[in-house]
């Protein structure tokens, strides 16, 4: 890796990994190259971006202080706002980088999304971005069959949570990193993509590699709870009382009542706000 990037890379890891971030350079041209014209980021092909990567220990080493902070803001989804928090604490730490963020859930207003994380984490070298295409003479015929990503650490058990761009820093020389390809067969492959496609419920896709940690329990019902849902799981807000469209299970199949009072119970307000992530 070049030096320069090398040290870009340790400044930002510095400010997110203790909170159970990673993160990954790839050049914009990496990218752009696959994608059509449409889905371009508007830079220099050898201009220096990061993708941006959360790992299973986020939920406690982030998400849970930022729940008893000041930070929250009710009509917005916890975790869009924790990642938000962390990565515009890199552009205050560092603003003479002039780094633009890109969160995973941003969109144009046509709603197109204005970026593809799962294809910003393959080029990067993160996380094997599993497709249809990577299955020889694939068994689905005409149905639609959505692709995913897989960390060789962490499995299924991670989420690209958005792109940092460094605008004005060039890095031609920077060699690409190949994502390991951690699902090599074509069994495995079906396999995932049937278990990510059609029973992405039992969560087992995540482990088409043995991971080195999964999400807890803790985790497992937050991200189980339909988005609307969550802050009323958390006894921020109360549900709207409109009966839910969602397919997703219901958290009473999920948990037990007493795992949901330890959900709200982040919120003590015998906790201290932590301290800030930023300089």
């Amino acid at each position: 890796m070049e030096p320069r990037v090398a040290e870009l890379k340790q400044k930002i890891e510095g400010t997110l990994c203790p909170f159970g971030f990673e993160v990954y350079p790839f050049q914009v041209a990496w990218y752009n190259e696959l994608l059509p014209p449409a889905f371009h980021l508007p830079f220099p092909g050898p201009t220096l971006a990061f993708v941006v990567l959360s790992t299973p220990a986020m939920f406690d080493r982030a998400l849970k202080p930022f729940l008893k902070s000041c930070h929250l803001q009710t009509l917005r989804d916890p975790v869009d706002q924790c990642v938000s928090y962390h990565l515009k604490s890199v552009t205050e730490k560092f603003p003479e980088l002039h780094i633009e963020v890109i969160a995973d859930y941003e969109v144009h207003p046509n709603r197109r999304p204005k970026i593809l994380a799962q294809t910003a984490a393959h080029v990067a070298g993160a996380a094997y971005y599993y497709q249809r295409q990577d299955v020889d003479a694939d068994p689905w015929g005409t149905q639609h069959i959505a692709g995913v990503c897989i960390h060789p650490r962490f499995g299924g058990w991670f989420a690209i949570r958005g792109v940092m761009l460094l605008p004005g820093i060039e890095v031609p020389n920077l060699l690409p990193r190949k994502p390991p390809d951690c699902v090599p067969t074509r069994a495995a492959r079906i396999t995932l993509l049937e278990g990510f496609n059609f029973h992405w419920r039992d969560w087992t896709y995540r482990d088409a590699v043995t991971p080195e940690e999964r999400y807890s329990e803790e985790q497992k019902i937050y991200f189980s709870t339909p988005p609307a849902q969550r802050l009323a799981l958390l006894g921020l807000a109360q549900p709207s009382g409109h009966p839910s469209t969602t397919s997703e299970h219901p958290l009473s199949l999920l948990t037990k009542p007493q795992d949901s009072r330890r959900l709200r119970s982040w919120l003590s307000p015998s906790v201290s706000p932590p301290a800030s992530p930023g300089p």
